[in-house]
């Protein structure tokens, strides 16, 4: 058991690039952490430098009560699944689970005990004498997690290790995975994990909090359900969610008394708490975000506020539509559940509809800043 702790961590090149930008990040003790972000944000170096793999360019790693930085990978208490499997394809998985137990000189009754201990919570055990070339890629992978736990580490690293799975499998090893980390936890032997992915859906189906990344900064570090609904800067807004966020550039106004955000030709009536967390920025302009299932839509007016859209394109996904409506110059995507979005759609496209905003879920964003003003 280990708590992780990156301190001022820095990753500068010998061509004097700067990958990493003195990140600072706790991770508890037993804890899931995802590392989520696009490609290049410096996210698999990051989790590199944690596994002894990339040198450290400045700040610490500290590990436990341990500062890390300049122990060798085998001495961190750490192991690391990685995205292309890394099997000894000479060995039968019982060969590979088993390999760095025996380099470790541990007593032969206690590696097999540990390997059979990790084929049993893998399922792995018809697949024992059979080669990697023998093997599908879910399984193989189960392989490299199975070498994983069978060392029994204080901290588990996972680099991008799904990637290579198709949609189905993924989600497979997504809820293996998961079921590992409950499992060791309520076993009494949890162990801290650090899991990279580009993917959005594995970041908030799998971790406890989710570390966002965006070229060697980190964005946000927060729960899943934070991040979605209270994302504290544009950036983490448009990454997290699929469909993204609606963003569009807009300006704080005063009418009557009132502060409002114009979309468009149209300005939009924001709530007590909104006038008072964004007063300081009247006159200013900014950036109005909304998520397409805070959109509703009508062949009628809705009574108070709404605004008036050309419905352009709608995509069926079985329970709900993706709806786009062109509204002046940009396009707006709505989230509609079936049973809403059909009678609507009776009538064809390019025609004007009204669409109105849940303003209490609305996101105003500095537009120089790019920092959230109105939470």
């Amino acid at each position: 058991m280990a708590e992780v702790v990156f301190n001022n961590l820095q990753k500068v090149y010998t061509n004097g690039f700067k990958a990493v930008h003195g990140i600072n990040l706790t991770i508890a003790d037993g804890e899931f952490m995802v590392i989520v972000g696009p490609s290049g944000c410096a996210k698999s170096t990051t989790l590199r430098m944690l596994a002894g793999l990339e040198t450290i360019s400045g700040g610490e790693v500290r590990i436990g009560d341990r500062v890390v930085n300049n122990l060798a990978p085998k001495s961190r208490g750490i192991a690391m699944v990685f995205q292309n499997y890394a099997l000894y394809p000479h060995m039968t998985v019982k060969e590979n689970l088993a390999f760095g137990l025996k380099l470790s000189k541990l007593p032969k009754e206690q590696i097999e005990e540990q390997v059979t201990e990790a084929a049993k919570i893998l399922e792995l055990g018809e697949l024992m004498d059979r080669l990697p070339r023998q093997l599908s890629g879910g399984q193989a992978q189960r392989v490299a997690v199975g070498r994983a736990i069978v060392k029994k580490p204080d901290v588990f690293l996972f680099d991008e290790p799904l990637s290579n799975l198709d949609a189905k499998l993924r989600a497979s090893m997504r809820i293996r995975i998961s079921d590992l980390h409950k499992q060791l936890k309520k076993s009494g032997k949890p162990a801290t994990t650090v899991y990279v992915t580009h993917d959005q859906t594995e970041a908030m189906t799998m971790g406890d909090r989710i570390c966002v990344m965006k070229l060697g900064h980190i964005m946000q570090v927060d729960t899943p359900d934070n991040l979605y609904h209270f994302p504290k800067n544009m950036f983490v807004a448009g990454f997290i969610g699929a469909p993204e966020m609606n963003i569009k550039p807009s300006k704080l106004v005063e009418q009557d008394g009132k502060i409002g955000l114009t979309v468009g030709n149209y300005t939009l009536e924001l709530n007590q708490y909104q006038q008072e967390k964004v007063a300081a920025h009247v006159g200013e302009d900014v950036f109005f975000g909304v998520r397409p299932e805070f959109i509703a839509i009508s062949e009628s007016p809705f009574e108070g506020n709404h605004s008036q859209g050309e419905l352009v394109r709608v995509e069926n996904m079985g329970h709900e539509f993706f709806v786009y409506l062109k509204v002046n110059d940009f396009e707006l995507t709505c989230r509609i559940p079936s049973d809403d979005v059909k009678p609507i759609l009776k009538n064809g496209l390019h025609r004007p509809v009204y669409f109105k905003f849940d303003m209490n879920k609305c996101h105003i964003f500095d537009a120089k800043t790019e920092k959230n003003i109105s939470l």
